[in-house]
């Protein structure tokens, strides 16, 4: 798939269709996400789990994050907000649930440590709060001058144990994370060296720029083309594409048996998307004016509230079956219908 970036460039420059660049853009991103999920994995490997966390919060969601501020500098604040909610849903419902149903298909029955799995649900529903408080304010009060600031406040709050939760889990509470030593066991040797994966990750991150320029330019064309509202492409399309590398690598663990390191690749990916990357876009748009706060339409407030209640349950007794997998994956595909039409 690496062949779609050059087809990409060449689609961009030389063929007036935004479907086709858009299109192309989004199977060349496909790849750039796997190189850096990889290049960051080869980092983690090689350095300490503190620096290890760093980079992998940093680089984690990195595609998204740049789509998201290519995005916000075209006016596209409703994009963003709802590829935000769309990697959230996706991570909770999509990535569990493909890799509860794919891993269930080979054990009957799965087992997870449910301590980890339930700090992290906690994590999401604090998260969940941040991104709601602000919406309901603005619901109930449409004509409030303090919306924007209301954003700002809650926006650092989040930050601030997003920060709290890092420490807990890489100084303080390590032991409740076993998922990370586990994955270390699965590859106890690097396949490249620090530095050759610090400058392919410094690559794989300059094209994705490239690559999310030509995404986000051709967006508003291929909606109009298409028929599709710019929610749907951000609450789906650009959600799953951007997000494409942690759901391959959640599927692979949940077939080896290993659903503690998907259930952690899956929460910790929608915990960095509300803590870490939603708040950063807030802070973004202080400084450069873009207009993106944490206010939702009430259909995506309701939404998430959903997703975080399900996934709490299944993490209760920490014991899964492939049905549950089925499950999850049918609320998302529900969920994503309705998108459709808002």
């Amino acid at each position: 798939m690496l062949l779609f970036i050059p087809l990409s460039a060449l689609a961009a420059f030389l063929i007036d269709n935004p479907v086709i660049q858009f299109t192309t853009a989004i199977l060349a991103i496909i790849p750039i996400a796997r190189i850096v999920g990889f290049a960051t994995n080869e980092i983690a490997l090689q350095t300490n789990p503190t620096i290890s966390g760093l980079v992998s919060a940093t680089f984690g969601n990195i595609i998204e994050l740049i789509v998201a501020v290519f995005a916000l500098q075209r006016g596209l604040v409703r994009v963003v907000q709802a590829s935000v909610v769309g990697s959230i849903l996706g991570n909770i419902l999509l990535l569990i649930g493909m890799s509860v149903f794919v891993g269930g298909l080979r054990h009957k029955y799965q087992r997870f440590n449910n301590k980890a799995a339930n700090v992290s649900s906690t994590m999401l529903i604090i998260a969940v709060v941040g991104v709601t408080i602000p919406s309901v304010y603005a619901f109930t009060n449409p004509a409030s001058t303090h919306i924007p600031l209301l954003s700002d406040a809650v926006a650092l709050v989040l930050a601030a144990v997003y920060i709290g939760g890092l420490f807990f889990s890489l100084c303080t509470h390590r032991d409740l994370f076993d998922a990370s030593d586990e994955i270390r066991a699965t590859r106890p040797k690097s396949l490249l060296s620090k530095k050759a994966a610090y400058t392919i990750l410094l690559l794989a991150t300059l094209v994705a720029t490239v690559e999310s320029d030509i995404l986000v330019d051709a967006i508003q064309g291929t909606a109009l083309d298409l028929g599709m509202t710019q929610t749907f492409i951000g609450v789906v399309l650009i959600a799953i594409i951007t997000n494409i590398a942690e759901k391959a690598s959640a599927v692979q663990f949940a077939i080896q048996n290993k659903l503690d390191i998907s259930l952690e690749i899956g929460m910790s990916s929608a915990i960095q998307i509300a803590l870490f990357v939603a708040p950063l876009l807030v802070l973004a748009s202080q400084l450069f004016g873009f207009g993106f706060t944490l206010v939702f339409s009430m259909f995506e407030v309701v939404s998430i509230l959903l997703a975080v209640m399900i996934i709490n349950h299944l993490a209760a007794d920490g014991v899964c079956n492939w049905l549950e997998g089925i499950q999850l994956m049918s609320v998302y595909t529900i969920i994503a219908i309705v998108f459709y039409f808002v």
